[in-house]
């Protein structure tokens, strides 16, 4: 099954809650801290380029790559709408990060919404993170975040029922998880129900995404193997230390 083919359409109202906007200026704080001077950003599994939007209103050059034709079509209608000067900033192009080789390089390598997390062997997350150094310009940063194994082996992942809704269709998206605990892995199988407001009708489809969780020593090494050193690894859009608590853990690098 093709992950976020049937999806795409409705990712953004499904995600309408998530504040895009609060996550950028993290990200960018992060950024300024670590490469002051940077100016360059490759967003890898950049989605429907909600983030990279906001990032190109704060005056960087960004490029975004997906795998998805499908998230991609609804980036290019979002890049449509902004003003020439800003749009001159943002590009997009589909790409698998695991073999992702573009011959330029940037001041930041960002991947954000747990896309690093969506590389469930070791060998999708050496490739990820091989994409990533091959793309930074010296002294430049990798900033992701991801599922933390403590939390998520401490509370368990259930099941969750989200409903949303505009004038037009309402969505409701079952999320059942598996826990494949000898894989560090989390399968979930979502289970999606799209009704037409104006007829009635109404379509579902599934789509099965299997998470990885990971731990910090795995960062850690993870850095080291690709030639890039640790400078954080913290509760996502807080800082804190992360705890058995922390679902959301991001991490900085450095090349």
């Amino acid at each position: 099954m093709k992950v976020f083919g049937h999806l795409a359409p409705v990712y953004d109202l499904l995600y309408a809650d998530k504040d895009y906007g609060r996550e950028a200026r993290f990200v960018l704080e992060l950024i300024q801290r670590h490469a002051p001077g940077a100016r360059t950003i490759l967003e890898l599994g950049c989605g429907t380029g909600a983030h990279a939007v906001h990032l190109v209103n704060e005056g960087y050059e960004i490029h975004g790559v997906d795998l998805s034709a499908e998230m991609l079509d609804r980036a290019g209608e979002g890049l449509a709408q902004l003003p020439a000067e800003l749009a001159a900033g943002l590009t997009f192009s589909q790409g698998d990060l695991r073999t992702l080789r573009l011959g330029r390089t940037f001041d930041a390598v960002i991947a954000l919404f747990h896309v690093v997390s969506y590389q469930p062997t070791n060998h999708d997350l050496q490739a990820a993170f091989a994409t990533a150094r091959e793309h930074l310009q010296s002294g430049g940063v990798f900033i992701f975040d991801f599922w933390y194994g403590p939390a998520v082996l401490t509370e368990r992942p259930a099941v969750r029922v989200k409903r949303v809704e505009d004038e037009v269709i309402s969505v409701t998206r079952i999320a059942e998880p598996v826990l494949l605990v000898n894989d560090n892995l989390v399968e979930v199988r979502y289970h999606f129900f799209v009704q037409d407001k104006a007829c009635g009708a109404y379509e579902t489809f599934q789509e099965s995404h299997r998470m990885r969780y990971l731990f910090k020593p795995e960062i850690d090494r993870l850095f080291i193997e690709h030639g890039l050193i640790s400078l954080e690894c913290k509760e996502w859009m807080t800082g804190r230390e992360p705890g058995t608590e922390t679902w959301g853990v991001y991490a900085v690098g450095r090349k």
